[in-house]
Order: structure tokens, then sequence, then C-alpha cells
């Protein structure tokens, strides 16, 4: 019985090798002719049924083990793939968002309902607005922005335009009929749509150059002869195909509003001042000024022009010697203005005020003079100083 017993086990391991690719030496031939043999003498034997069943259940369990790993592993990768952004921590997906760009944070607006929450958070649009718009936004421009939006309350806020790609074309599938101004908060919460009034309204309505803010132009007009080293008001927008700005200065006098186009972004500023073009700044610094010392100073053509802001820097009295150990300048009542930029015995290149009874002074010829803000910080000098003309000015 045992040999018997031997000889199937031995056929049977002889069988499964067969399957393999290589060849079975000549012998497995004979051998399994041999086990086949075998067989037909022991069907008869009431033990070959239990070595049948035997060796079945050992088959037969290899088998299930190879079949229930391979359904584990089916099922841990189905598992992984059905995981997806929203399973992962809070932590983790603020940090991503973060790093995201004002157009990936819109593709992701058009995700899902939960994603659109948290793309337009406060938070992570006020990021971008300080990191690209904040040098030349001042108070009045918030204030603007303010006005804007109540001036268009119960009316179309943003529309489909001439503008597709870039930031805007993602907005399409955001916005697909228009962004409204909305009399209830729960109704925009209704429709998907930002606050008109948060941030990223306001960064998308400076992007698509729909609003126009008010900021400061050095240079203006492509850098005129007659406007060198100087700074004036305009209304801006923003032209996101070239990355530049389009200006609207104020009408001087008679003449017309002056448009110019292509400005880059070195040649704006926020005003330094919260005072308009058209009134005269009230100058705190006057006892302080001393020789050396940088400056702006308002000026116009005459009094039906808005001012400007021009570069000076404080001189030094006729009667002095320029020695700084004697210097009595700061002292004086009168304060000495120049302007380097212009050729020596120009009447452009010095002016005299009063220290303490400043106002406007000057004429129709030379111009008015207006209110003076000193310059203490070394970034707006270096500002000044690289618009510095390449030759000196009559």
């Amino acid at each position: 019985m045992f040999f018997f017993f031997i000889t199937c086990c031995l056929s049977f391991i002889l069988l499964k090798q067969s399957l393999a690719l290589k060849p079975l030496p000549p012998w497995a031939c004979d051998m399994r002719l041999l086990s086949l043999w075998f067989w037909k003498d022991l069907r008869f034997f009431p033990i070959a049924k239990s070595i049948k069943n035997i060796l079945f259940l050992l088959f037969s369990s290899r088998m299930s083990l190879r079949k229930k790993n391979f359904l584990l592993k089916a099922e841990n990768c189905e598992m992984k793939s059905d995981m997806s952004v929203l399973d992962l921590p809070d932590l983790v997906l603020e940090c991503i968002l973060e790093k995201l760009p004002p157009e990936g944070l819109c593709k992701m607006t058009c995700v899902c309902t939960y994603l659109r929450e948290r793309c337009m958070s406060g938070h992570l649009w006020e990021k971008h607005m300080k990191n690209k718009w904040a040098r030349i936004l001042g108070p009045a421009a918030y204030r603007e922005w303010q006005w804007h939006i109540a001036s268009r309350k119960g009316s179309v806020f943003f529309n489909q335009g001439k503008q597709k790609g870039g930031l805007m074309g993602y907005l399409t599938h955001l916005w697909p009929l228009a962004l409204i101004r909305s009399s209830s908060s729960n109704v925009a919460k209704k429709k998907n749509l930002p606050q008109v009034d948060s941030i990223m309204s306001w960064y998308i309505a400076l992007e698509s150059g729909k609003f126009c803010f008010p900021a400061q132009v050095y240079n203006r007009e492509n850098g005129h002869v007659g406007f060198v080293l100087s700074c004036y008001d305009a209304e801006l927008s923003y032209d996101q195909q070239t990355d530049t700005f389009q200006a609207r200065y104020p009408p001087h006098g008679r003449r017309a509003s002056a448009l110019e186009a292509g400005i880059t972004w070195d040649r704006l500023r926020a005003p330094p001042v919260d005072t308009s073009p058209h009134e005269l700044h009230i100058s705190e610094c006057l006892n302080d000024l001393q020789p050396g010392d940088h400056i702006e100073i308002q000026w116009r053509r005459n009094k039906e022009f808005p001012y400007g802001w021009w570069y000076g820097v404080v001189g030094h009295l006729e009667t002095c010697d320029r020695n700084a150990n004697h210097c009595q300048c700061q002292n004086s009542d009168t304060l000495v203005l120049e302007f380097n930029q212009y050729t020596r015995g120009s009447r452009w290149r010095q002016t005299a005020m009063s220290r303490k009874d400043h106002r406007e002074g000057g004429n129709e010829a030379d111009g008015f003079y207006g209110g003076i803000r000193k310059l203490c910080s070394n970034e707006e000098i270096s500002v000044w100083r690289k618009l510095w003309p390449a030759e000196v000015l009559e």
C-alpha cells in the first residue's frame, strides 16, 4: 500500500513539472506511463479512492489560497484607486491649496461644491492680492472698489466678453451666465458664486480689466521730456494679455484726458499720501528738512491743472559755504530745493519757499509749487535714481 502511495505522489509531482516551460527528461514520460498503469490496476482498491481525495484536497486548498491572495490584491488596488484629494487631512489639503496659483484655484472650484467653498476662502486670495497688487493699490483704490460694488447693486458685475483663456477662461465654468450682485448673501451661496465684495471678486475684477483703479505713473506719457522725474495720478486698467496697463490722466484745463497704453509694473506705485491731485498737501516735515534730504514736491503748470509729484533734494542757501561743520541752513526760515536733472542756469533748476508760512507759491510762468513730503525710504529713492535721465535737461 505504502509503495502505491509513494508512486502516486511521485507521478503527481512529475505531472505538475510537466506544465513548466522547460521540456521534461525522457525518463519522465516513462514514469507517467507507469503511473497511469498503476492507476488502472488500483482503481478497484479502496485506498486508491482515499489517495485521490487527499491529492484533490491538497491541490484545491493551494489553488483557493492563491485565489484569495489575488482577490485581496485586487480589492486593495480598487480601494487605492477610489482615494481622492477629499480624503486628505484638512491641513494637507490646505497646504496644497495655498501653493496653487489663482488659475489653479479657479480650476479646483469646478471640481465639487466642497472644493469650491474652500478655494473661495478669503485668506487664499488675500495672499495672491498682496503678492501681485498690494504695491500699487492704496486707500483711494479701496474706496473706488467699495463705490464700484455699491453702484453695481442689482446689475451685471461680470459678463462673458472678449477675455478668453487664462484666469477668465476658467471663470466661464464658474459663472456661466454672469456674476450678479445679489441683495441677499444666501442667494449667492445657493448659486455657488463668490460674494461680490469678497477678495476673490476684487482680484478677478482687477485681472479682467473691468475695474479701473486710481494709482500713480512715473514719467507719464511714455517719458515725455516735460514729465521726466515726475509722478502723476491716473485711472488704470490692466491688460492681462500683455501684462501692462492703460492709463487715463485727468484733463489739464481745456485739454482732454490723455491716454497712455503699455505701461509696465515698474512705472506704477500706490499714492504715498491720501491727497487728491487737485488739493494742496499739508507738509509736516518742513522743520526737519536739511541739505541733502530727498523730497517730492507738488507742482502744476497752472491752477487749472492737477498736481504731480516731482523729485528733488534740499539744497544750501547762497550764503552758506556748504561746510557741514558751519552749515546753518536747517535753522533758516527759507528752504532751498534743487532739481538737478536740469542744467545749471535753468529756471527749473532751483526754487525757494518759506518753512513757517508754507502755501502754494509760484506764478503762471514757472508754475505753482505745493506740498512737500520727505523721502525716508531707500527703496523710494532708488526708484527715482533708476528713472534718472541719460542727459541733463534744459
